[in-house]
């Protein structure tokens, strides 16, 4: 059974997800300036819909994590499971998520375990529990890791099993943003950009291939090297 606690720990990462839709402009990605997406070829309004189709599923793991209370082998077999179901319904929902069960199913654990705790140190438990292999994860390749493997990217696995690089230094950018009084849109924006300049997005690698995700990271740099949000208006992707 859930608790309050976990259904807000759920809904914050759900609202983290769509939250990240409505920044603009993105190269590439999802944006509100062009609802059929360039690259993805998803409907933003889907999107948003079956981001919400997350919040049972992220309320259990959370509800699983304090449960159990510690990064063990049996929590991260329990965390599989839901993520599986979730990662299902969120299918049936219109999809366009991928990769984001495993990442935020993982961060809500944590947060679960650890009230509290700050980004770094959350980002330091989620590793923990993805140090745990799956063992009742079908042996069946998944999308993403089929295409890491092929391409050498790290993939969201890769990423949790390094203690998230990227989110710690989105969470960097963002911190130094908002110190200099960055208006919050474009800090996260800023360290949105930050993030998509050097992941190794496996679902563009899928979609785009390895010349659209460079395009896509150049695309980011070029507004990052600029200057950041307050050089958008005179930057054309």
């Amino acid at each position: 059974m859930t608790s309050r606690e976990d259904e807000t720990l759920a809904r914050a990462a759900v609202a983290a997800l769509t939250r990240q839709l409505e920044l603009t402009p993105k190269p590439g990605l999802p944006d509100p300036r062009d609802l059929d997406a360039r690259v993805t070829r998803q409907d933003h309004r889907a999107l948003r819909w079956s981001a919400k189709s997350l919040v049972p599923g992220l309320a259990a793991m959370a509800a699983c994590a304090r449960r159990n209370g510690a990064a063990t082998p049996e929590l991260r077999a329990e965390l599989g499971a839901i993520g599986r179901c979730t990662e299902h319904s969120m299918q049936l929902a219109g999809g366009g998520h991928r990769g984001a069960t495993w990442v935020l199913g993982l961060l809500v654990a944590a947060a679960a375990m650890e009230p509290g705790a700050r980004g770094r140190e959350l980002a330091a438990t989620a590793k923990k529990i993805a140090a745990h292999p799956d063992r009742r994860a079908p042996r069946r390749p998944s999308r993403g890791s089929s295409v890491s493997a092929k391409y050498g990217a790290a993939g969201a696995r890769g990423e949790a099993r390094a203690g998230f690089p990227h989110v710690r230094r989105a969470l960097d950018v963002l911190a130094k943003a908002r110190t200099a009084g960055t208006p919050e849109p474009d800090a996260r924006l800023d360290a949105l950009l930050t993030v998509m300049s050097t992941l190794q997005d496996t679902e563009l690698l899928y979609t785009a291939g390895p010349h659209g995700l460079r395009h896509v990271q150049a695309g980011a740099r070029g507004v990052i090297d600029a200057g950041g949000r307050t050089t958008l208006l005179l930057y054309t992707f």
